[in-house]
Formats: C-alpha cells, structure tokens, sequence
C-alpha cells in the first residue's frame, strides 16, 4: 500500500493497518530509523481493546483479547461489535 506526505508533513495510514493494530485518532507515535527505513511505533503497543476475530476452528467469530489482558466484558463486546463491518 502506499500513502503521500501532505504539504503540512502528515501521512494518512490506510484504514486496514489502522484496524489491525487497533489505532485511533491521538494516537501517538514513537519514529525510529532503522537499516535506512522508517519505523512508527504506537507508544504503549497494541490496543488493549478486544476484537473480534474467525475462529478457524468452529467458524464463527469470538472476542479475542491481548494477552494478559483483563476478561471480556459485555460492554466491551458491544464497543467491539459497533467496529464491524
């Protein structure tokens, strides 16, 4: 995927990166340089929010939360549903 630079020095992360890692606006980024490339880092690393994902197993989907993360609540499944498609 590509993206361009704005004349005020902004980049637009398309919308299948940001729903991957759980991105929102405020979102702040760590840069980094690295073997001549440039690397944005989410401070505070992945979203905590749970997601909803296929279970390959039983074809369905379920919440899935990162690890060490506190159970899935109800209320946060409904925050989890209003995102999909």
């Amino acid at each position: 995927m590509k993206t361009t630079l704005s004349s005020k020095g902004q980049i637009v992360l398309p919308a299948p990166y940001r729903k991957r890692f759980g991105l929102r606006e405020g979102t702040r980024f760590r840069c980094h340089l690295k073997d001549g490339s440039l690397l944005l880092t989410p401070e505070g690393g992945p979203s905590a929010r749970p997601r909803l994902v296929l279970d390959k197993k039983a074809g369905l989907w379920i919440t899935e939360s990162p690890s060490g993360a506190p159970r899935v609540t109800s209320d946060q499944v409904r925050a989890a549903l209003e995102d999909f498609p």
